[in-house]
């Protein structure tokens, strides 16, 4: 695909003056001169990981119409290290000129946003979205907004900030429901990976009263057919994010980790790490459809067999989004600290994207990742257009 398919627009390569570590941004493409997208820390993150993350930012923000592009920070770095606090400081620090005006960041792997806020304030730029916030033109109110969004308590003692993206990949597969006409009893779900996606969708889809059957984390997978206690799993996991399996009940299947991928279910989430189904985990796959929660956990080649099988794939760049999508949202004014409000707008989101995602498969064969990318071309082409022109793209209250 063009411009949400082609080269980015930058990419720097950074090296830590004190531990030799390396960090990298991406920016894929500018929209009204912003890009957003998280920064990451990982031992082993490479350029090339950031610069596919990015390219799916863009991906993103054009499918959920948002007046934004797409970019990736990323640092090669365990975020359990002691040295790496100062890492992402310095990190952020040489990044300050694109900080500053061009690129909104946040959270990811292994850098939460509490550690990321604190960073920006140490720095003097307050909150991580501070190329956004300095455009409104009241940024203390704006700087406010988001600052009680992220942190609006919802049901389960969590904050907003901290469920949305769960509970947008959850409406992501209640829209799968809602196109197959599935009763929420009767449609069965397994998820792989217990954490801030996983764990969410999990919690939410359970809500909704589908039947969790199975859950995996690194210990392994657990598995009961009449549905698992999601709350009372997610409330025992450790401060590993793994479930303490001695407060799992005695009548529930421990297996091993691979097994979460091969359960017969209607609907399975990998939301735990990049390229969990390859081609040789296919044949074991035996969901009726596949909602990516974590970023690429199905391979390209792995997709287009299953798209042989007759299975869809709900490419991540849409059911992921939901966390990114309301970030801007939550920006731009269109919610507010209210839960209530932000879980709507998301729903209403999430609900109106998936059908006709899954009505392009059955209509013409078209997989729903094909369909999702002829989306945001379109809307990318719009977003240039309008540019061109010189129309407003972005409003910040």
């Amino acid at each position: 695909m063009g411009l949400v398919g082609g080269e980015p627009l930058m990419k720097v390569t950074w090296t830590d003056s004190v531990t030799g570590r390396n960090g990298y941004l991406v920016v894929h493409s500018l929209v009204s001169g912003l890009a957003t997208g998280g920064t990451r820390m990982r031992a082993g993150c490479t350029m090339e990981e950031v610069e596919h993350l990015a390219r799916g930012m863009a991906r993103k923000t054009a499918v959920f119409d948002l007046p934004v592009g797409g970019a990736k920070g990323g640092i090669d770095c365990d975020p359990k290290d002691p040295e790496a606090k100062g890492v992402l400081r310095r990190f952020l620090q040489a990044m300050r000129p694109w900080l500053d005006a061009h690129w909104v960041t946040a959270e990811d792997l292994g850098v939460p946003q509490h550690l990321i806020d604190e960073v920006f304030a140490e720095l003097g730029m307050h909150q991580s979205y501070h190329a956004a916030i300095t455009r409104a033109p009241d940024a203390e109110r704006t700087l406010r907004r988001v600052r009680a969004g992220l942190n609006a308590p919802v049901p389960g003692g969590l904050l907003l900030g901290d469920v949305v993206g769960g509970y947008g990949v959850a409406q992501c597969c209640l829209g799968v429901l809602h196109a197959r006409d599935w009763t929420a009893p009767e449609t069965t779900v397994a998820v792989q990976g217990v954490g801030t996606m996983g764990g969410g969708a999990a919690y939410y889809l359970h809500e909704a009263g589908l039947k969790v059957v199975a859950m995996a984390d690194a210990s392994g997978t657990l598995y009961h057919p009449d549905g698992l206690d999601v709350p009372a799993l997610l409330e025992a996991r450790d401060r590993y994010g793994e479930i303490d399996r001695q407060q799992v009940p005695e009548d529930v299947a421990r297996l091993p980790r691979e097994a979460v991928l091969s359960i017969e279910v209607d609907v399975l989430i990998p939301a735990a790490v990049s390229f969990a189904i390859d081609v040789p985990q296919v044949p074991a796959v035996a969901a009726r459809v596949v909602v990516e929660a974590a970023n690429n956990p199905v391979t390209p080649e792995a997709e287009e067999l299953l798209a042989t099988r007759g299975v869809p794939v709900i490419p991540d760049f849409v059911a992921n989004a939901g966390a990114a999508a309301w970030a801007w949202w939550l920006l731009m004014g269109r919610v507010d600290a209210d839960p209530v409000l932000s879980f709507q707008v998301l729903r209403e989101e999430m609900l109106a994207k998936i059908p006709p995602l899954l009505a392009s498969w059955d209509a013409e064969g078209c997989t729903p990742r094909e369909a999702a990318l002829m989306m945001a071309e379109q809307r990318t082409e719009e977003n240039r257009a309008a540019e061109e022109q010189g129309r407003a793209l972005l409003s910040i209250p």
